[in-house]
């Protein structure tokens, strides 16, 4: 893989293309997922996507998300930022690929709320076909408010449970939240609060059921993050799409252990010198070759 600095829009992050580059050929707009993800992801799991697409001859784009990174300057105080920020930014990306003279189609892959955002900047830039991985098929806060009633809490931290479901429900009705304590200020910090009230009323399988680009859905069958429940609804939005289930994938996408109820164990398996599952990639080229293809 060779690579190449990239910016367009503010953004910055790293073109790959494969060594002994071919004339012209497909590229991928890569998405990371929520937080604040550099350009290769937090365990690395944008780079090696982007080596394995270059190994089989695609191009790719990723990127330090805006107030991060080398994006940094794009957020002057994060409680101006919202979701459409980061629609707009994949759309800058997908268009700057779409003007290269070595680029004949793009594909836009979506990892965790990066596929969210794959959804959405597909409705804007007329991309060859987008790639949900661990996509969500419900609403943040329909999501989260599951993830939170399952945590495993000691009696003396149901209070936590409480606040956190609390400033939940005040958010979805689009209110901000004054007071939060230190155990909720990761997540529902007041700068970030105007990010999630726009991101909590969107449906994504009313956004995707919206779409007639190409699509995949992959899921990984351990992922305690994204559920079932969220696969099968992003496929009953888009009957025509192709899915992908990977037996042995947790939510990074690498291997995990069998006994989804051992957290402790789940999450062990979110190892940055974990590699990929084997079954990813060639699922990721065969689809992006496909849709490329075509007239």
């Amino acid at each position: 893989m060779i690579e190449e600095r990239w910016s367009a829009g503010g953004l910055v992050g790293t073109f790959a293309r494969p060594v002994g580059d071919p004339t012209r050929g497909p590229a991928v707009v890569i998405l990371a997922g929520s937080g604040p993800n550099l350009r290769d992801g937090t365990l690395g799991t944008y780079r090696r996507i982007a080596e394995g697409l270059a190994a089989d001859g695609i191009r790719s784009v990723r990127y330090d998300k805006r107030g991060i990174g080398e994006s940094r300057a794009l957020v002057a105080r994060e409680d101006d930022v919202v979701l459409q920020h980061f629609v707009d930014d994949a759309v800058t990306a997908a268009r700057d690929l779409q003007a290269r003279s070595d680029v004949s189609a793009v594909v836009i892959v979506g990892h965790s709320e990066g596929a969210l955002l794959a959804i959405l900047a597909a409705a804007k830039a007329k991309v060859a076909g987008i790639v949900l991985l661990a996509g969500p098929g419900r609403r943040f806060d329909v999501i989260l408010r599951e993830q939170i009633k399952n945590l495993p809490l000691s009696p003396g931290q149901e209070h936590f449970r409480t606040e956190t479901l609390s400033i939940l429900e005040t958010l979805a009705r689009g209110e901000r939240v004054a007071h939060v304590s230190k155990q909720n200020m990761a997540l529902f910090r007041p700068s970030v609060q105007p990010f999630l009230i726009s991101l909590i009323p969107v449906d994504p399988t009313v956004e995707f059921g919206r779409l007639t680009v190409p699509a995949l859905i992959v899921q990984g069958a351990r992922d305690v993050q994204i559920k079932q429940a969220d696969f099968e609804a992003l496929k009953k939005a888009r009957p025509d799409a192709k899915a992908f289930v990977l037996p042995e994938a947790n939510h990074m996408l690498t291997r995990a252990p069998a006994n989804l109820s051992d957290l402790a164990a789940q999450i062990k398996s979110y190892d940055r010198n974990a590699p990929l599952v084997p079954e990813l990639l060639p699922a990721l080229t065969a689809f992006i070759k496909s849709v490329s293809a075509a007239p």
